[in-house]
């Protein structure tokens, strides 16, 4: 610690003294001064009478001594010591420091051990000496001592400081820039010198300066976004000439990054864990446009999609630089799917970025919650809205075990953030899974939600992967919550004629209908399971129904669901020509909460139906309280409801019926994605972009474990 405090000190000396006019040190002190350029920031109304006469002493004392042809300064050190044996020693030492411009420095340190070294420089080199040991050293250093010492790690860090400093002080974006500036020589000298250490207790507070800085000195007028572009920016003493190529805002398949929001200045709510990945760079949050809407083919992207990017400025020999006055640059633009390191002094160095400020940012603006009741009551409010039901937060990447999030009743896509969040902030789940959401208008009949799902997700495998060569896509996870679990089931099974005959005793080809309704029929009542689907995971679904589903309130609110106008204008088909063959003649078409009441013949059929071979399923079930698992409830779905035999695992978590973001429920969703990774790359090879172990306790059938 003594080493710091006097080099510290030398520094702070070093760069007023020595430093005023690169560092803008001097102009800074002469702007602080109440009697100079009106431009002077004012001081707060908080600060006290003595902060504003410590403020103007440190001032006069910093403009005296930039403009000071020689001075001295001595330094007293002393520290304690305890010795095993209890006693205290003191240690201690002098340090004096003469100056005289424009090229002669020395320092003599005495220890109070009676020894005697120090440090000189005389404009020609610069040498050390013991006197003690009676040795020394030199090195040739020509020039004045400004030259000598303004690039040195200690300076340059000082002054990055400094600048940073002065710019909150000010407001003066000339001065962020200076400090990324600054930061940026201190970590990458580009061969003028050695790049700190990576243990050097500096070395992440330079790359949050740098990142700091840089955030700020872009900033648009209006201080919300970051100016990504091109430009020669002033500087405190010069100027920065940035170069940027505007291809690298082209994004996924046809869209473009714009409106670039720093993510350090988000303030993050409503999400358990924040996760930023940490690194170089300023990260930001970026939303997208459609480049040419007409064309657009579907990438199954959000689009309102917020990007987690990170910005890099690339200075090239910022030393030198510094020395002229005129620095060179380029800014570097990355998504966090395009790049997740770069390449700086032949170094490869991590790429900061914040996906959950971006997540956050996205779900600040999304209409999703207004939209989950909506449509429960809504029916075809979905097909209004957007042209699929399935979209994902990046582009499709071969390889990547896709990930099927689907919602349960009521609800939206948005109730997975939590669980999302904590995933994918582990890397060895973003780097070997892809995720997508299925969103639906939740009242719907479920075997008509399970339809729509079931074309989405032949509609993705069939665009990314149309010949099945991506072992990744062919092995997809699908995860239910509630409602969204029969969904999932239904795309692992396989009926035969079952759900059928809960609809009519008469075969379906004996019946007088168009055929766009024998179509709809035949998809949503005659399931087969879906080859690329391989795991499916159950998270508080109603196997058997919900008793809540079977009140009359919930009954009552029902009657107020609009069935989508394809289902109504099947229903009308069907009960038209075909009314004394049909079960449901008098009870009319269901909703899904008529489907969801356990007395209905729908919900008892699909319960006696097992997930298909080949497919393995796990279930997560929530039960509140302390008593019996086998009598508990989760206040919507009892425990005897939500169990099926024959599931890979089965874990109980303590929770209401929302349980996604449980951490019981995330650690348990986190070791069966891994447990398929794993399998993945045994088979295949793929999904293998880490080395990761999983610690696989609940893999036998009807495991079961509890977890508080």
């Amino acid at each position: 610690m003594k080493h710091l405090l006097w080099r510290s000190a030398l520094t702070m000396v070093l760069t007023v003294w020595l430093c005023g006019a690169p560092a803008g040190a001097q102009q800074a002190a002469e702007e602080a001064d109440p009697k100079a350029s009106t431009n002077t920031p004012e001081a707060s109304t908080s600060d006290t009478e003595i902060e504003k006469e410590a403020k103007e002493i440190l001032t006069r004392w910093a403009s005296a001594l930039a403009k000071a042809p020689r001075f001295s300064v001595t330094v007293e050190t002393g520290y304690d010591t305890v010795q095993p044996s209890g006693q205290k020693v003191e240690f201690g030492s002098t340090r004096k420091f003469t100056f005289l411009r424009p090229n002669q420095m020395r320092l003599d340190i005495e220890n109070r051990d009676g020894s005697h070294r120090g440090f000189r420089f005389d404009g020609k080199t610069i040498g050390v000496f013991d006197v003690e040991e009676k040795v020394h050293a030199t090195a040739e250093k020509p020039g004045t001592f400004e030259e000598a010492v303004n690039n040195t790690p200690n300076t340059l860090f000082a002054l990055s400081e400094l600048s940073f400093y002065y710019a909150k002080e000010s407001g003066k974006r000339e001065y962020y820039l200076a400090a990324a500036v600054y930061a940026f020589a201190f970590l990458f000298p580009d061969g003028a010198g050695v790049p700190p250490d990576p243990i050097d207790p500096r070395l992440r507070a330079a790359c949050d300066l740098y990142s700091r800085g840089l955030t700020q000195g872009l900033l648009a007028d209006d201080g919300e976004e970051v100016e990504v572009k091109a430009g020669v920016f002033p500087l405190p003493f010069g100027s920065l000439t940035v170069t940027f190529n505007d291809s690298q805002l082209h994004w996924a398949s046809d869209r473009r990054l714009t409106d670039f929001v720093p993510a350090a200045d988000l303030e993050i709510g409503g999400l358990n864990n924040r996760y930023r990945r940490p690194g170089i760079g300023a990260p930001l949050a970026a939303s997208t446009v459609l480049l040419h809407s007409a064309s657009h083919v579907n990438d199954f992207v959000a689009p309102k999609v917020k990007v987690p990017v990170n910005l890099f400025l690339r200075i090239t020999q910022p030393r030198q630089g510094l020395a002229s006055g005129q620095l060179r640059g380029e800014l570097e633009l990355r998504a966090d799917t395009d790049a997740d390191f770069v390449r700086v002094d032949d170094r490869d160095l991590p790429l900061e970025f914040d996906p959950t400020a971006a997540l956050a940012y996205q779900l600040s603006e999304s209409t999703l919650w207004t939209r989950e009741l909506w449509g429960f009551f809504l029916g075809d409010l979905l097909r209004v809205e957007q042209a699929t039901n399935l979209a994902a937060l990046s582009p499709y990447r071969p390889g990547r075990i896709p990930v099927i999030f689907v919602h349960g009743t009521a609800s939206s896509a948005a109730r997975w953030a939590d669980i999302y969040n904590d995933l994918w902030g582990d890397p060895r789940i973003r780097d070997n899974f892809q995720a997508w959401f299925f969103t639906y208008d939740t009242g719907n009949p479920i075997v008509y939600s399970a339809a729509r799902l079931r074309q989405a997700l032949r509609a993705v495998a069939r665009q990314f992967d149309p010949e099945g060569k991506d072992p990744a896509m062919q092995r997809m996870v699908l995860m239910g919550h509630s409602q969204g679990g029969l969904l999932v089931k239904m795309m692992a099974i396989e009926t035969g004629t079952k759900l059928w005959d809960t609809v009519s005793a008469v075969p379906l080809d004996q019946l007088k209908l168009s055929a766009q309704s024998r179509d709809m029929l035949q998809e949503s009542l005659f399931v087969e399971p879906l080859p690329f689907v391989r795991r499916v995971i159950f998270m508080c679904t109603p196997h058997r129904g919900s008793y809540q589903a079977g009140g009359r309130i919930v009954h009552w609110v029902a009657r107020f669901i609009k069935l989508p106008g394809d289902v109504l204008k099947a229903g009308t088909d069907i009960l038209q020509g075909n009314a004394d063959k049909l079960k449901l003649a008098r009870t009319g078409l269901p909703t899904s909460i008529d489907n969801m009441t356990p007395s209905n013949r729908f919900i008892q059929t699909l319960a006696t139906i097992p997930v298909a071979p080949g497919v393995a399923a796990h279930s997560i079930i929530a039960v509140q309280g302390d008593g019996p698992v086998e009598a508990g409830t989760d206040g919507v779905v009892k425990y005897e409801s939500a169990h099926i035999d024959g599931v890979e695992s089965e874990i109980v978590v303590n929770s209401g019926h929302s349980a996604q973001s449980n951490p019981g429920t995330v650690e348990e969703v986190r070791r069966i994605l891994l447990r398929q990774a794993t399998e993945v790359c045994t088979e295949t090879g793929v999904a293998c972009k880490r080395p990761f172990r999983v610690n696989d306790e609940n893999t036998g059938a009807d495991t079961r474990t509890q977890a508080q």
